[in-house]
């Protein structure tokens, strides 16, 4: 039996009006016999493309695996995915289909802070699950929502572990943030300026661009006087790599630490192999630089599982934690029984204490706490490639 479930859609269309929908929710949305129906919005075009691509393509390696065994209590498991090009707007027209017309079970695997956050309302209303976003945006966290799963930690965290390395293990205080004008990079902002009041500190400088653009004039601007020893990029590959390049035309060299939405293989590849920079950047994920040899690493069944679906595509840490996040994602249906409900899957997530997702990495979720990962890495680029950072000292002798 349906029932009529009135939702309040706020979608931020070209002409910014609200949209009022009637929508017919059946009492089991997307739950069949055979399959559970899931659904993804994220960049699979444009500038952010590589996040979304990557981040699906981990997902699905470890959800074709699964379904190539006979799947979760005899129901194979269904990915919908559409491209919002890390576009809100898009985002929110993409999650209306998924919920009213393909009526899937759960959202799965967003991408991207501005897009994600800007569908929180849907999901209150809908009272669906959300599990699995590729952003740490604290906005995920706090207000507690309970159809709201995070796997990864926060950003929040990422910055605090970044600026106590920067100002106890490296001596640098002076500490400047280029961040991308919206949702995202005033996350990244806040996050390190409540890092740096832990230290007395504040940011000596603050300068911004707009997403989707390549316009950093302004952010070089206001941060090449001020004497930054560090700045801290909380944006997108390119934009983020043209400023270090024109702060580099004006003879300056400060370290550059970013968070881990960046991508450090994309980044990577982009920066080259001859960049002398000191650029650093967190992980959330265990850091791997060679798949030459993974036979005992976290990432071994990732790669296995990749190399079976995308033999094409190159092991990356956003395809890793895309993979963490499916892993998740299916623990969760195991859990919830063959008579599955949404209440009972959240119960299951709820019940994973210590869960083992790969050999030493350990998940952990309540009923007041959906975010199951907390650890922090670091990793630094040498020789055109991101490798694992955990000398602190010998960098500091390096600076000096």
């Amino acid at each position: 039996m349906k029932r009529i479930v009135v939702l309040f859609l706020l979608l931020l269309l070209a002409c910014d009006r609200s949209v009022y929908v009637k929508v017919h929710e059946d009492k089991n949305p997307g739950v069949f016999p055979d399959k559970v129906v899931l659904g993804s919005s994220l960049a699979l075009e444009g500038h952010a493309s590589y996040l979304g691509t990557q981040t699906l393509h981990g997902a699905l390696a470890y959800i074709n695996d699964v379904n190539s065994e006979g799947g979760v209590h005899g129901r194979k498991l269904q990915l919908i995915s559409y491209d919002d090009s890390y576009d809100p707007p898009k985002c929110l027209i993409n999650t209306q289909q998924l919920i009213i017309k393909d009526k899937v079970f759960a959202l799965f695997g967003y991408v991207g802070t501005p897009t994600t956050v800007k569908v929180l309302p849907l999901i209150a209303s809908a009272h669906i699950p959300l599990l699995g976003m590729f952003t740490g945006a604290n906005a995920l966290r706090k207000p507690f929502n309970r159809y709201v799963i995070n796997v990864r930690p926060s950003y929040y965290q990422e910055t605090k572990e970044a600026v106590s390395h920067m100002v106890r293990d490296l001596g640098l205080n002076k500490i400047a943030v280029f961040y991308q004008y919206d949702e995202f990079g005033f996350d990244g902002l806040t996050g390190t300026e409540l890092a740096l009041k832990d230290w007395n500190l504040e940011p000596v400088a603050r300068g911004s661009y707009t997403r989707g653009s390549l316009d950093v004039a302004e952010g070089v601007a206001r941060i090449k006087d001020s004497g930054a020893e560090v700045v801290f990029l909380i944006g997108t590959t390119d934009p983020c790599i043209k400023f270090i390049n024109e702060l580099g035309k004006s003879g300056l060299h400060p370290v550059y630490y970013t968070v881990s939405f960046m991508g450090a293989r994309e980044f990577a590849r982009n920066l080259g192999n001859n960049h002398k920079d000191t650029l650093l950047m967190s992980q959330v994920v265990p850091p791997f630089t060679s798949v030459a040899d993974l036979t005992h690493s976290d990432a071994a069944d990732y790669v296995a599982a990749l190399r079976h679906s995308y033999p094409h595509d190159t092991p990356n840490l956003v395809g890793l934690e895309g993979f963490f996040n499916a892993r998740v994602l299916v623990e969760g249906l195991r859990r919830a029984g063959p008579d599955l409900t949404r209440d009972k899957f959240i119960n299951a997530i709820e019940s994973m204490n210590k869960f083992e997702i790969d050999p030493g990495v350990t998940i952990s979720f309540g009923s007041s706490d959906h975010q199951g990962m907390d650890k922090i890495y670091f990793t630094r680029f040498h020789n055109g490639q991101f490798e694992v950072m955990d000398n602190w000292a010998e960098l500091r002798r390096s600076l000096n």
